[in-house]
């Protein structure tokens, strides 16, 4: 089915944001598959100091094996959904909710398929600090909370007030972060496949808003709050 004229900027935008993030994210699957050596180097490194780290300190390890479990995304996208249905009775911001919902959704499913396609092992490390199934890249994690981060800022912008409009992107930024850096850390994902995860998460979210934002954002429902 061919889009109308009027939609065919915003969907060529959204495409094209998800294909400037896509890019870094296949060039770095492919030298996973290849196992470039500079590359596997530098994620084993990086690994085998973290997980040093993390041993020497026992309440550090406890705080990250804490996060690991609290972000992880079967909860974070339950949170997400309740979040919507609340916002969406709620606030009247049905639009955004169902916008915010899908988009979680396909991140989630983008972000397994990829770790199907590129197979990538998880790190291996002796005397481990903690244990992760499935494969590796990208990290789950790092994806999962980039886009149900940046998903929820937008569901909930219209209610926001100046100071929270900092804020909360702020926030955001620092629980992507510190996702990232925990599973590095806690030495079941590479740096590459953090890095990796946040790009996807960010290429799903940021391209879903661009293509498909509009109509959520001007859901009589969303113009009714914004109209307060």
């Amino acid at each position: 089915m061919t889009p109308p004229p009027g939609r065919r900027p915003r969907l060529l935008l959204g495409g094209a944001l998800a294909a400037g993030l896509g890019l870094p994210v296949a060039l770095l699957a492919l030298a996973v598959r290849a196992g470039t050596p500079a590359l596997v180097q530098a994620d084993d490194a990086a690994v085998r100091a973290g997980t040093d780290l993390t041993r020497s300190e026992p309440a550090l390890r406890a705080a990250l094996v804490g996060w690991q479990e609290a972000l992880q995304p079967l909860w974070v996208n339950m949170a997400v959904l309740a979040t919507c249905v609340w916002v969406g009775r709620r606030h009247g911001l049905a639009g955004r909710a169902r916008w915010t919902a899908v988009t979680v959704l396909v991140g989630w499913g983008a972000e397994a398929l990829l770790k199907l396609v590129v197979q990538r092992a998880r790190p291996v490390v002796d005397d481990a600090v903690a244990h992760a199934s499935g494969f590796s890249f990208p990290s789950g994690h790092a994806a999962n909370t980039t886009s149900a981060g940046i998903a929820l800022t937008v569901l909930i912008w219209p209610l926001l007030g100046p100071r929270a409009r900092v804020a909360v992107p702020v926030a955001v930024g620092a629980v992507v972060a510190l996702t990232a850096a925990d599973r590095v850390l806690l030495g079941v994902h590479h740096p590459s496949d953090v890095v990796a995860g946040v790009l996807v998460g960010g290429a799903v979210a940021g391209a879903s808003w661009v293509a498909f934002g509009d109509r959520a954002a001007r859901s009589p429902a969303g113009r009714a709050v914004q109209a307060q």
